[in-house]
């Protein structure tokens, strides 16, 4: 209708001025003449127009205006604009009250981007310093990382760490200037693991009847070790002394587990054993075995047990003193030397020279895995990976998925006894009276060359039996009645050579 209402367009609001950009697209090959004195005027009157127009107006106006502008123009546009379009939102969130957004952010910065962030401008360094930032980047790597919760706990700087900010924690700058000191100790211990520097402690628990530690386990209090003498000993950590000394096994003690509650032993007497850990009374004994039991594992209600009958025996731990029988596994066709289990499969190794790989929840068999050339003494399985050693004197790495052997490892002269492993490093023990750490990621690449996969080879005092170790150390036991503790993170720094270390002997005789 005529008489509706119709907005004015630019052209109408100033047809002289807006007259010019009729002609769409930029003026290419034409050299325009240089603006005369006039030109401050008609500008002045372009800006006084143009601050009229609504928003909108004003981008149509703008461009049209760039469409006529030739590549050079538009690159002069592109970087006076870049500037204006950046925004420092670390400055800008604090003036808005949103400081915990902006620590928030820079929290996920790793050690370097957090010292580059720092040097941005004071803004951004306080920010940094009153969110307690290198703090909460600490606590990260100690909540995700073995080796950083061990240094916090043996230098004593995790006291320091998940308090909320009180009287008791340090300011930022103490954080800032502990994250260096704990990269250089880390690295120290990589170089000491290396090179084979260590700081060596000898337990003897001679007996008078017989030699020889069967079995061990240890935490940052004591270490637990099973003999041959027919008991079980347990050890102070920190002063090596002997604490206690169960008894009842008429047999060699050959395999045990604990946790917080109970020990677990498994004996050449062909029964399995369950004792308080503080007290050391026995709670439980059971008689299910033909010969004698060989190893065992324990963990979440569950527990394997294996022997040298040829059978595997899978027990509901509903307490220590209620375990019953769920099923026995038969289908190896010599001793059962090794188990171990987690909530998807039950992996067992034999004289027979085959890795047998069972159900966990149903206890049917899933596949054997082929490849030793002789029977196998240990194993260890977690994740897809089972790391397995033998009387042919090899380790071997498997994926318990499809039954492949991923790669053979070889240096060990006789049967290799014991075998651990973590998320870097394979340790080994044989009857050669060697210890060897493997690189684990090295072992897994099919590319690494087979001679840089041994890192360290340590020489045991006698054969060795078993091992255990963690981030800072090795604690094994042999043949010959001792266990050694390897530290990798108390090493002495006159000058030692490997195998020379400082040592200290304690010796534990039995009445």
């Amino acid at each position: 209708s005529p008489n509706i209402h119709q907005p004015k367009t630019l052209q109408e609001k100033s047809p002289k001025i807006i007259g010019l950009l009729l002609n769409n697209g930029p003026v290419v090959g034409s050299r325009k003449r240089p603006s005369e004195g006039n030109y401050e005027k008609e500008k002045e009157h372009c800006i006084a127009l143009f601050d009229q127009w609504s928003e909108a107006d004003q981008v149509e106006f703008v461009e049209r205006l760039i469409s006529r502008m030739c590549h050079y123009q538009h690159g002069h546009i592109n970087s006076y604009l870049k500037p204006m379009l950046q925004r420092d939102f670390i400055t800008a969130l604090p003036a808005q009250g949103l400081d915990h957004i902006a620590e928030n952010i820079l929290s996920f910065l790793d050690a370097r981007s957090l010292c580059s962030a720092e040097l941005v401008c004071k803004e951004w360094q306080r920010v940094i310093s009153e969110g307690m930032l290198w703090k909460k980047l600490i606590e990260r790597m100690v909540r995700t990382d073995p080796l950083w919760k061990g240094l916090s706990e043996r230098h004593q700087w995790e006291k320091y760490l998940f308090k909320n900010r009180t009287s008791e924690v340090p300011p930022n700058s103490y954080y800032h200037s502990l994250y260096p000191k704990i990269i250089q100790d880390i690295e120290t211990i990589e170089a000491n693991w290396r090179c084979g520097r260590h700081n060596l402690q000898r337990i003897q628990c001679r007996s008078e009847n017989s030699k020889g530690v069967y079995c061990l386990q240890y935490d940052d209090d004591k270490i637990i070790s099973g003999l041959r003498d027919n008991s079980i000993k347990i050890w102070d950590k920190q002063s090596l002394e002997c604490l206690k000394i169960l008894t009842g096994h008429t047999g060699s003690v050959l395999c045990l587990q604990y946790d917080e509650r109970v020990i677990v032993t498994g004996s050449s007497d062909s029964t399995v054993r369950v004792w308080e850990v503080t007290t050391g009374e026995v709670l439980n004994t059971l008689i299910h075995h033909n010969e004698a039991v060989l190893h065992l594992r324990f963990a979440n209600g569950l527990m394997v047990t294996c022997s040298k009958d040829r059978s595997i025996a899978v027990w509901d731990m509903a307490s220590p003193t209620d375990i019953s029988l769920r099923r026995v596994l038969v289908g190896h066709r010599a001793a059962v030397n090794v188990v171990d289990f987690d909530d998807k499969y039950i992996v067992s190794a034999s004289g027979d020279r085959t890795i047998k790989v069972w159900s966990t929840s149903t206890c049917e068999f899933v596949r054997t895995l082929n490849g030793h050339k002789r029977g196998i003494a240990c194993l260890q399985y977690r994740d897809r990976l089972v790391v397995s050693g033998s009387s042919d004197n090899t380790i071997r790495l498997w994926d318990i998925e499809c039954g492949a052997c991923l790669r053979v490892l070889e240096g060990h002269e006789e049967l290799v006894r014991c075998i651990r492993f973590d998320n870097k490093r394979i340790v080994s023990g044989a009857y050669d009276g060697k210890i060897k750490v493997w690189d684990l990621q090295a072992a897994l690449d099919p590319r690494a060359p087979a001679s840089t996969l041994c890192l360290r080879t340590l020489v045991h005092s006698g054969r060795v039996f078993r091992l255990q170790f963690d981030e800072f150390q090795i604690i094994s036991s042999s043949h010959d009645d001792t266990i050694l503790i390897w530290d990798f993170l108390n090493v002495s720094t006159n000058g030692q050579s490997e195998g020379r270390s400082p040592s200290r002997t304690y010796t534990y005789i039995s009445r």
